[in-house]
């Protein structure tokens, strides 16, 4: 059972500009060859968008009470160290020229902020995880208290 998950889904102020671009490009299509085929255009080009459009959204966020899965990568959180929430504001900085060509990253400009994870896996050449996230105070909240647990549980079976 996931004790967070999000999917970062794109927003609904972006869908009209692919879904009239569509339009207008079997418009165009259309105009060139008008006839009986002048539908086909409208039923190939408006489902690519609106297929182009849930793909883009079709990446999760979620975390289990031992592991975090953000899109097919997945980390246990006992490699995890500190976690740090990226405001919007300070995402530029950290995508430019703070951004360490080793990182995972998992960006989604429609998502504002980020959440930044060091990873202490000494086996990883991955220095750490930057990723969009649309809650990142709860998500960091719900991933220390998740690294407690998993520690306290260590503490007691040794």
């Amino acid at each position: 059972m996931p004790i967070f998950q999000e999917r970062l889904r794109v927003s609904w102020w972006a869908w009209p500009l692919p879904l009239l671009g569509a339009g207008l490009m079997a418009m165009q299509v259309h105009m060139g060859n008008p006839g009986l085929r002048a539908w086909l255009p409208y039923v190939v080009l408006m489902p690519l968008a609106v297929l182009g459009m849930v793909w883009l959204g079709r990446v999760r966020v979620r975390l289990s009470s031992d592991e975090i899965h953000v899109g097919k990568a997945h980390l246990p959180l006992r490699f995890v160290g500190e976690v740090e929430v990226v405001t919007s504001d300070q995402k530029r900085k950290a995508l430019g020229p703070e951004l360490d060509p080793a990182a995972f990253v998992v960006h989604r400009p429609w998502v504002g902020p980020m959440l930044w994870m060091e990873l202490t896996d000494p086996d990883d050449p991955t220095p750490y995880w930057l990723f969009s996230v649309r809650d990142p105070e709860r998500l960091k909240e719900s991933i220390l208290k998740a690294k407690a647990g998993e520690l306290a549980a260590v503490a007691e079976g040794s």
